[in-house]
């Protein structure tokens, strides 16, 4: 049930609705759904059906492309006020999902039904402009992702990554290895190598960026 406070919150991040009459806000959020998530759940893989339109109000989702051999891509993340590019293009094509979505951090999410979805596309000019946004912030994303994948060596993405993330980092070179699409043995041996020239400091589940200069100078090169 959607709470006055979800109500809210909902009108917070996705200002967006607050175009709509307070008639036809209620009659959408009373078909809508709300989802309490836990970290790792599987929000939606590959080859399911597109089942609604999430608007996340806490937490964040990882969007992967998984390989035969087990190998992960990450795509991009969803954080609150955003939603997922892959489930409106699945909702606007009714395709089913290229790629797996996973709960990064617990969150709580809003799910408007694909027929809600499809009328406000339709009818409300702000919500349509909302979701094309999107399209054009996540393709020059993953245009980003094609040409460092494409065009850049292992170690420079690694260094770019560290230096896009809180310093300290707490993480697992698993999870490093994930975001790039790589091997954890891979991954740590890169890591060893920066420690080694003295670019970070490196403990479990722990690393700390030492000269952030030289560690940037090398993926310009």
């Amino acid at each position: 049930m959607l709470t006055p406070d979800l109500r809210t919150r909902v009108l917070q991040l996705y200002p967006t609705l607050a175009e709509l009459t307070a008639a036809e806000l209620d009659a959408l959020l009373a078909k809508a759904m709300v989802m309490p998530l836990a970290a790792g759940t599987v929000v939606f893989d590959e080859n399911q059906p597109c089942q609604g339109f999430p608007m996340l109000l806490s937490g964040s989702i990882r969007v992967i492309k998984t390989a035969p051999n087990g190998r992960e891509l990450q795509l991009y993340r969803i954080a609150p006020g955003e939603s997922c590019i892959l489930t409106s293009s699945c909702l606007l094509g009714n395709t089913r999902y290229q790629a797996r979505g996973i709960v990064e951090q617990p969150l709580e999410m809003v799910v408007l039904p694909a027929p809600s979805f499809h009328d406000l596309l339709a009818k409300h000019d702000a919500f349509r402009n909302y979701v094309f946004h999107l399209f054009s912030d996540r393709l020059t994303d993953l245009m980003q992702l094609v040409s460092a994948v494409a065009f850049q060596k292992l170690d420079q993405r690694l260094a770019a990554l560290l230096i896009a993330k809180p310093n300290p980092l707490h993480t697992t070179h698993q999870a490093l290895a994930d975001e790039l699409g790589s091997a954890r043995e891979i991954v740590s041996r890169l890591l060893k190598g920066f420690a080694d020239q003295g670019w970070v400091s490196l403990a479990r589940e722990h690393i700390e960026i030492t000269d952030r200069t030289a560690l940037k100078r090398f993926t310009e090169l």
